[in-house]
This record gives structure tokens, C-alpha cells and sequence, in this order.
């Protein structure tokens, strides 16, 4: 490679900077080229002891409309997802409001419509309209140590994702249910189900693309010791 090639890659900051939730997808799939080149660089995820225990399951074309089918039957049940939902409060409940808001102001839902809120909710388990999604699951033997392993494996997909152009959502949502989704893709019972990644390329003309959220101060989560 050189030098003026590799001045043109995109540095990790302007990746990080670049990268947004994006909640809108154009229906043009991505070549399959591509998404084994981004589950390639993925796979250089460091992990505890290498074991490495992320498995994806992936979708394209009709298989991504059954389980987004699947998804939204699913909404009628109470959800029951493998690892349980955090407790929201103080800051983290803030930092979340403060990203919800901005959300359903882009695309025009007033606060306290709880209707309109409850439609764009939905559109998680339509997977925004993307044409795939990536299904993460960790083995039930390796406990909390494996779904951080894969949530070091999702930040690198998206990252990867980003760096040849597909846009990407990390959708905790799509592990409320995650007997359907073991059933749906045919898992063993001691896979459990971290979160889904649904991409594709962004519709820029999208309002819920046209948001962005905040980060905190380096004060705020780092303490220095001398």
C-alpha cells in the first residue's frame, strides 16, 4: 500500500465521528462481498482467552422479511429478554430521554403523544426498513464475560461497516423475545441472545437520520490519579 493510499483511509476518530444509529435504510441490499469483508475485520475482535464467543446469524432478501414478520408478532407478548433490561436513573435516565426526544422531534412525534410514540417504537421490530440484520448471540456457559465479548465484537462491526460505507442501528430491542428468535433461526437453548445489528445504506433523505446525539465530558466519566 502506498503512502497516498493510506493517507486516504479514514482514521478510527473520523470512523467514530462519522458513525451515527442510523434509523432509516434505503431497500438496496449490500453485496455479500461486502458484509464478509466487515465480518472479517469483525472477527479480529479481541476476546476473553480468544474464545471468541460471538455467533451471528444473518439476513438478505425474503429471510430479513420472515423475521422482521416474526418480530413484530412478537410484539404482542411480554418481553422476556435472556439478560435483564438495566435500571435506568439519574444521568443514564437523562442521557436516555435526552436521545428519545431528540428521536421523535426529527420525526415530528410531540412529547406525550403516546400513540405516535408507540408506532415509531415499532419501527425497531421493522428493523427500520433495513434489508439485513445480524443477530448476536454468546454462549450460556460463559455468563456476563461473553456478552461483553460480543458488544467489543458489535462496535467493531459497526466501525468496519462504516469504514466501507453501511450504515448500521445496534438494537437491543431485538432481544426482548429470545425464545422466537432461537426458534426463528433454529438455536440451541444455551445460545443466548445478546442484541441484533440491523444495516444496509442509509437513506439520507430519512428525518430520523437527521439527528444526532451528544457524548459526555472526559470530567464527567474519567478520574485521573497521579
Amino acid at each position: 500500500m502506498t503512502a497516498n493510499a493510506i493517507d486516504k483511509q479514514p482514521t478510527l476518530q473520523e470512523l467514530l465521528d462519522g458513525r451515527h444509529s442510523c434509523r432509516g435504510f434505503l431497500s438496496q441490499p449490500v453485496p455479500r462481498e461486502t458484509i464478509e469483508r466487515i465480518l472479517r475485520i469483525a472477527q479480529r475482535t479481541p476476546s476473553w482467552c480468544n474464545t471468541q464467543p460471538w455467533q451471528i446469524a444473518i439476513t438478505s432478501g425474503e429471510a430479513t422479511d420472515r423475521f422482521r414478520a416474526a418480530m413484530l408478532a412478537a410484539t404482542q407478548q411480554p418481553a422476556s429478554p435472556d439478560f435483564a433490561w438495566p435500571a435506568y436513573q439519574g444521568v443514564y435516565q437523562e442521557r436516555r430521554r435526552e436521545c428519545g426526544f431528540a428521536l421523535y422531534e426529527s420525526v415530528g412525534v410531540a412529547r406525550g403523544d403516546r400513540a405516535a410514540s408507540a408506532q415509531q417504537a415499532l419501527e425497531n421490530f421493522r428493523l427500520f426498513g433495513a434489508p439485513h440484520v445480524a443477530m448476536v448471540t454468546t454462549d450460556a456457559a460463559l455468563g456476563v464475560y461473553g456478552a461483553i465479548d460480543c458488544g467489543a465484537w458489535v462496535g467493531n462491526f459497526m466501525l468496519a461497516a462504516r469504514s466501507l460505507g453501511v450504515a448500521t442501528v445496534p438494537q437491543a430491542a431485538l432481544s426482548s423475545w429470545p425464545d422466537v428468535v432461537r426458534e426463528h433461526f433454529g438455536l440451541p437453548a444455551e445460545r443466548l441472545v445478546v442484541c441484533g445489528v440491523s444495516f444496509g445504506f442509509e437513506d439520507p433523505s430519512h428525518p430520523a437520520n437527521q439527528f444526532r446525539t451528544t457524548r459526555a465530558t472526559l470530567d464527567a466519566v474519567v478520574q485521573w490519579r497521579d
